[in-house]
């Protein structure tokens, strides 16, 4: 069976963008973990509550197909963390997939990982793709050799299933 490796900040992230794609995920059949930064349970900011399986520290990428960096106001003051960039490129130097959605893809940028791909993100973080390198779009999803991004709340289901299809 293969896994996928959901990343979410303690506290604020986006709890559609977490809970949607997960639901498709393991309507496919696909083991899911949930990894952030603090044990216990971490919550979203309309609410929902997350037990944390794995601290990012103990996160081994070989175990995994691909991971999933879930935005929200919480990710947002930690897109410059080095555990989250560290762990995003370990995930695209093994070739697993590598996906992020909202203001999460400007970990991918900060990780030096969308250099000449075509990516969006939410608004806010735009620039921080472009300085990264990255092709920004503003599509609601996109996919670039290895790496999907989606742009916000509103695309939670589409970025859930580009994603499984993907794995």
């Amino acid at each position: 069976m293969k896994k996928i490796l959901i990343v979410i900040a303690p506290e604020n992230f986006r709890d559609e963008e977490y809970i949607e794609p997960k639901k498709i995920f393991e309507d496919r059949g696909f083991e899911i973990k949930t990894a952030s930064l603090k044990a216990g349970e971490a919550t979203g900011m309309f609410g929902a509550k997350v037990k944390i399986d794995l601290l990012i520290s103990e996160v081994n990428s070989d175990e995994f197909s691909a991971v999933v960096f879930v935005g929200g106001r919480g990710m947002a003051k930690l897109t410059a963390n080095r555990e989250f960039i560290d762990l995003a490129q370990k995930f695209y130097q093994a070739g697993k997939l590598t996906t992020a959605i909202c203001v999460a893809p400007a970990i991918l940028a900060n990780a030096g990982i969308l250099k000449n791909k075509k990516a969006t993100s939410w608004p806010d973080v735009k620039d921080e793709l472009t300085k990264g390198g990255a092709d920004y779009t503003g599509r609601d999803v996109e996919i670039d050799g290895g790496i999907i991004t989606g742009n916000g709340p509103q695309a939670a289901g589409k970025f859930g299933e580009t994603t499984a299809n993907a794995v």
